[in-house]
């Protein structure tokens, strides 16, 4: 892609966040898709791409009455989000759409509307994994993470700080669903899910939605809002099933992902004023500090112990709370996408002075998929 062609101009969550009993998972796509559309000052006559993951786009073109010419449905998990930004830039670039809109929509407290949980028992996973006892992600996740922590004398009190870090900028964030400092002693503290996570270790489970609205950057000044430019992207997958990763202590689908967007963009790590990393539980950061980069192997405990990623850090790092304070609806990618672009506008609740490249990396499945989206403030 070439850099900056394509620029962010509408973006919002959902009007609500954290409970909503009341709202459907389709009517949470469309809340979020109408705020989007409101900041972007257009109407659904106006978007001609859709994109989205647990709703079929269909569906969501259906209900919002949009007639596309661009449609895509890449379902991988959790940075979907991400990977749908990679496509919706290449399609505007190819002249299949002209503004594309991104939704996500999850009842994942509530449950209204949603779907089943569980495996089916004829996939690699329902056959070789579920078998042997794992409930989903909580358990699924312990595989690589203490093969990890042994490799490299990562400690529960290394885990815990990832939380208490987040949850500090949590407190900065009106929206986040917890916003009270906790300490490591906290976490520790918390109930056992899974050897080795606590519950503070483990993401939260909220209702809520998010939406982008993308085009190209030439129009981009046409739109009311600061526009946010896509600077490089990356995408891969590795395998659907957690016990299959070619090296427990590293994703090979982010080593990819993200090499593959700094190349795009053309930076390097010191260039990055912003980070946001999928953070469904507390090891993810570490393992993104590590393989896009940041840190050297077995080094993103150190540097987060050194509180290098917390508030007056050189690296901010999910200053939206994450996935452990803020919100986690199920597919966190979209709210990572949405902190990016606050923080590119700069009217994030924490906001980073001056920063103009901010890095959105996220993770599909147990290690599946992994998507990174490379923002900046300036035009091209």
């Amino acid at each position: 892609m070439k850099q900056k062609s394509i620029a962010v101009v509408g973006a919002a969550e959902t009007t609500q966040m954290g409970r909503i009993p009341d709202v459907s998972v389709i009517g949470l796509h469309a809340d979020a898709a109408l705020n989007a559309m409101a900041d972007a000052g257009l109407k659904p006559s106006d978007i001609d791409g859709v994109a989205t993951a647990g709703e079929s786009p269909t569906a969501l073109a259906h209900y919002l009455g949009i007639t596309p010419t661009y449609a895509d449905g890449t379902s991988v998990g959790g940075c979907s989000f991400m990977l749908h930004v990679r496509h919706a830039a290449a399609a505007i670039n190819e002249g299949l759409c002209k503004t594309v809109l991104i939704t996500h929509g999850e009842s994942g407290r509530s449950r209204v509307g949603a779907g089943r949980f569980g495996a089916s028992p004829s996939s690699l996973n329902g056959q070789f994994e579920m078998p042997y006892g794992p409930m989903g992600p909580p358990t699924m996740f312990t595989v690589p993470v203490l093969r990890y922590m042994k490799t490299y004398g990562v400690t529960e009190e290394d885990l815990a700080m990832v939380a208490v870090v987040q949850r500090e900028w949590a407190a900065k964030n009106p929206r986040a669903s917890f916003r009270d400092p906790i300490s490591v002693d906290d976490v520790l503290n918390s109930d056992m899910i899974a050897w080795p996570f606590r519950k503070l270790m483990c993401c939260l489970v909220t209702d809520g939605g998010g939406a982008l609205i993308l085009t190209s950057a030439e129009r981009a000044k046409d739109f009311p809002q600061k526009p946010v430019y896509v600077l490089g992207t990356g995408e891969s997958v590795e395998t659907p099933m957690v016990s299959q990763m070619e090296d427990f202590t590293t994703s090979k689908a982010f080593r990819v992902s993200g090499k593959k967007a700094f190349d795009e963009a053309g930076i390097e790590h010191s260039d990055v004023d912003h980070l946001m990393i999928y953070d469904a539980f507390a090891h993810l950061p570490l393992y993104g500090l590590e393989d896009l980069g940041f840190c050297k192997p077995g080094e993103a405990k150190d540097f987060i112990n050194g509180r290098n990623t917390a508030p007056g850090g050189k690296l901010p790092l999910n200053t939206n709370g994450g996935g452990l304070s803020y919100m986690h609806s199920g597919m966190y990618g979209m709210y990572a996408m949405q902190e990016s672009v606050r923080q590119m506008r700069g009217i994030a609740p924490a906001q980073v002075p001056g920063a103009k490249i901010s890095v959105s990396h996220g993770v599909g499945g147990m290690f599946a998929a992994s998507g990174t989206i490379i923002f900046s403030n300036e035009a091209p």
